[in-house]
């Protein structure tokens, strides 16, 4: 597994890691159970993932328990980025400065560690998203100097053009994580400034909740204890058909997965993305993208696909 920096931190990360949302969520996701977790994890930082990515929230909490004692006595061979913002139990919002640390000494108790390499502001409303006016940063600031932290940053939440720049340019942060994939491309853009500025991009949603992986269709159902159960049939259509152009693109002999996840990192200002895992076979197909890349010219038709709207829709 290649590893790229994290922009200016002086962290170095694989390119593709483990976003854990999924372990032990089982309202949310219908993720894997405890054991099937500690497997995932297990196999993840065998095949050299060495950037996990956590929330608090995450599986009211279990995310973060079972990565702390999967990795008990090799603490030392992973990036762990966890955030704060949204508490356990449920998804209860409360981004107060004064709750930081309270926060971050839950992560640290239930990762089974005494350092933080990523901190993260888990999806904050804009207004905090301004380093000059909130104390926030500042904050972070004090705990990256005593060494509670070794970088600090924003995962956005609408990922929007405004509000990266906002985060890039006043915040102090040398991490941001965002939502890009082939669907979702308008960011790429932003990306650039991001990264000439010191920023590490950390991407999210990189298979678009699983669109992008080829395993659903316009007919398809989600379980009740699936978070996608929420789209509506019209959302589903159209997921569907986007996917399904896309699929034009794909190189023969190259699953979706393979190249939504190599198109990705074509982009030299992305640091690492970080696919969710409801199994270790998963797992193992995801870290396989790594090992291969995309024609050119195939990466430039699907950017310029990014860049034209759906059928039916204006520019």
């Amino acid at each position: 597994m290649r590893t790229r920096p994290l922009g200016r931190s002086g962290i170095r990360v694989s390119e593709i890691g483990l976003g854990a949302w999924q372990l032990g969520a089982r309202r949310e996701w219908a993720g894997p159970d405890e054991e099937e977790s500690y497997r995932i994890i297990d196999e993840a930082v065998r095949l050299g993932c060495t950037f996990i990515d956590t929330a608090s929230p995450y599986a009211d909490g279990r995310s973060e328990e079972y990565i702390g004692r999967a990795l008990e006595g090799r603490r030392d061979q992973v990036v762990l980025c966890t955030k704060f913002g949204f508490w356990a139990p449920g998804y209860q919002e409360d981004h107060s400065p004064d709750r930081i640390e309270e926060a971050l000494e839950l992560s640290l108790t239930r990762l089974r560690t005494d350092y933080l390499d990523v901190a993260l502001i888990h999806s904050p409303p804009y207004e905090l998203m301004d380093g000059r006016t909130v104390a926030h940063y500042r904050i972070l600031q004090r705990l990256l100097d005593a060494g509670t932290i070794r970088a600090y940053g924003v995962a956005d939440r609408a990922s929007n053009a405004d509000e990266l720049r906002r985060i890039v340019h006043t915040t102090g942060s040398s991490v941001l994580e965002t939502n890009i994939n082939v669907l979702e491309q308008h960011q790429l853009d932003v990306i650039a400034e991001a990264a000439e500025a010191g920023v590490g991009v950390v991407v999210r949603t990189p298979l678009a909740s699983g669109w992008l992986s080829g395993k659903y269709d316009r007919d398809s159902d989600f379980p009740n204890d699936d978070r996608r159960v929420w789209w509506t049939r019209a959302q589903v259509r159209e997921k569907a058909a986007a996917a399904q152009r896309f699929r034009g693109l794909v190189p023969e002999g190259t699953t979706m997965t393979h190249a939504a996840l190599r198109f990705l990192l074509a982009q030299p200002e992305i640091s690492t993305v970080i696919p969710g895992a409801k199994s270790v076979a998963q797992l193992r197909h995801n870290v396989a993208a790594a090992q291969g890349t995309l024609p050119a010219a195939t990466v430039a038709a699907i950017r310029d696909f990014g860049r034209r709207p759906a059928p039916g829709q204006h520019p």
